[in-house]
């Protein structure tokens, strides 16, 4: 009972999490288009969410001495690696193009637990993989622009690594044997935003910004609308409360499940796009957005099968691997104990 609570949380706050940051595009396209550079709109979004939970950062400040290796990752990878080279691959290949390699986390966090953790995964979590990326390829349209750019590919696949890293860091220190090596997923996420800050600061260079842009309006659909309401969307909703239950839903479903999920954040964004700035959808798109739901629920519902597996090679019996998919979903990302 309490696992099927759990993992009905989880799924909405993964809900939650790919409507917030699928609003993210929509609300910093205006910007770029009204003359911010995107890697200032980048760093913009992580220096202002990094304000916004310093509070949490010093509350929960002994996790530098605790976990530093766990911070340093999720600042470099989940926070400015996955939005350093996804804008990076912009430049060379078409969006959509970018965001399907990007988005192709899922199947490489499968692949990461298959072959390097040489855990078994369900069927049905991988046909659930498998239908989201080709739904996916579907809602960005990729056979449309399509032209071949080794730099521009493999930026936007070394995005879908980090992004990878985004899924399996925001696993660790949730239930672990010992509660005292528990670690709060907000601490973690306020000390991932200010490294990221710092690592995007030396990219981006904001000190060459035009700031004077922020106290104008941009341009959404036809409307305008005042460039800090923008931005304080792009902060407040697409960057701390999608980080925040993105984190949490992790931890409640598995890095995986999260992972296909999350790729309704390619469905939001193009659903928002075509109300708000009149980006319409043509039936190729919607008829895969439909495809990306399909996979997800199948993923979803294939954590309530039994759990299964055998004693690892090597082992005495008292470890045993889980089968990734079944069971209660909630340590898929872990070694089984």
């Amino acid at each position: 009972m309490h696992a099927s609570q759990g993992r009905s949380v989880g799924l909405g706050l993964a809900l939650v999490s790919a409507f917030a940051f699928g609003g993210s595009g929509v609300a910093a396209k205006p910007l770029i288009e009204a003359g911010l550079d995107p890697l200032h709109v980048v760093w913009l979004r992580a220096a202002g969410a990094a304000l916004v939970m310093l509070p949490l950062a010093w509350r929960h400040r002994d996790l530098v001495r605790r976990r530093p290796a766990l911070l340093a990752g999720y600042g470099l990878f989940a926070v400015a690696g996955v939005q350093a080279f996804y804008f990076a691959s912009l430049s060379r290949i078409p969006v959509g193009v970018a965001l399907l390699v990007e988005y192709l986390a899922p199947a490489l966090v499968l692949l990461w637990v298959r072959f390097v953790r040489r855990r078994p995964v369900t069927r049905a979590a991988a046909v659930g993989v498998v239908l989201a990326v080709g739904g996916l390829a579907c809602v960005v349209e990729v056979w449309s622009g399509l032209s071949f750019d080794v730099i521009g590919l493999l930026l936007a696949l070394a995005a879908a690594f980090c992004q990878v890293g985004y899924f399996l860091l925001s696993d660790q220190g949730g239930d672990p044997a010992d509660p005292a090596d528990a670690v709060d997923p907000l601490g973690v996420i306020a000390y991932g935003l200010l490294i990221g800050t710092l690592v995007l600061t030396v990219v981006a260079r904001p000190w060459g910004m035009d700031f004077s842009l922020l106290a104008g309006h941009a341009d959404m659909g036809g409307s305008q609308i005042a460039a800090p309401l923008l931005l304080g969307w792009i902060v407040l909703i697409a960057t701390v409360l999608a980080y925040a239950t993105g984190v949490v839903s992790v931890r409640r479903l598995s890095p995986q499940v999260a992972g296909v999920i999350a790729c309704l954040e390619a469905v939001i964004a193009t659903v928002l796009a075509w109300v708000l700035l009149r980006e319409h959808l043509s039936a190729p798109q919607i008829l895969g957005g439909f495809v990306v739901l399909v996979g997800a629920f199948i993923a979803q519902t294939s954590t309530s099968a039994a759990r299964g597996g055998a004693p690892a090679d090597g082992a005495d019996g008292a470890d045993v691997p889980e089968v990734i998919g079944e069971g209660d979903g909630l340590s898929a990302g872990r070694t089984a104990t």
